[in-house]
């Protein structure tokens, strides 16, 4: 048996995954990083990504053996408007991004490991929603699989 990185992006997860845990059996379609395939963003030390958009027809198989939610922190700037519709005295508030928001921290990517990866990830805010402040997000869970010999580089790594 051979250990496979494999970044499973929150976009991906929230669309048309499924919910796992550690010691799971799984069955997903990958892509490999590399040789002319960059994918936006980044990869995190994982050797392939599960594209669930694609040609599903030679999905990886593997058991769960670590999984690990890759947050980031983003700077976003927000404007805090009343549009006055609602009964005095509060009116409709209503949250604007900036054409700048969000942004990247740099280096503030952390790792955190789990024993479950969920079907939808939460956002924490750090600060009063007007003006800059920074939010941190789950980007992806970045998963050890447990792959047959030889799977390292099967038909499910599509390049």
């Amino acid at each position: 048996m051979a250990l496979k990185r494999v970044f499973y992006e929150e976009w991906q997860m929230g669309c048309c995954g499924e919910p796992f845990s550690v010691g799971d059996e799984i069955r997903w379609p990958l892509v490999a990083f590399g040789e002319g395939r960059p994918r936006d963003g980044g990869h995190h030390g994982a050797e392939a990504w599960v594209e669930n958009h694609g040609d599903t027809t030679h999905p990886t198989t593997g058991r769960v053996r670590a999984i690990d939610l890759v947050h980031q922190e983003f700077t976003v700037d927000l404007d805090l408007r009343d549009l006055g519709r609602a009964a005095p005295p509060y009116g409709k508030v209503t949250l604007l991004p900036s054409g700048r928001s969000p942004r990247p921290v740099p280096d503030s990517v952390t790792f955190e490991p789990v024993d479950h990866c969920p079907k939808w990830f939460e956002e924490e805010d750090y600060a009063p929603p007007q003006g800059p402040h920074r939010v941190r997000r789950v980007l992806g869970a970045l998963v050890t699989l447990e792959v047959p010999d030889g799977a390292a580089r099967g038909p499910g790594d599509r390049r």
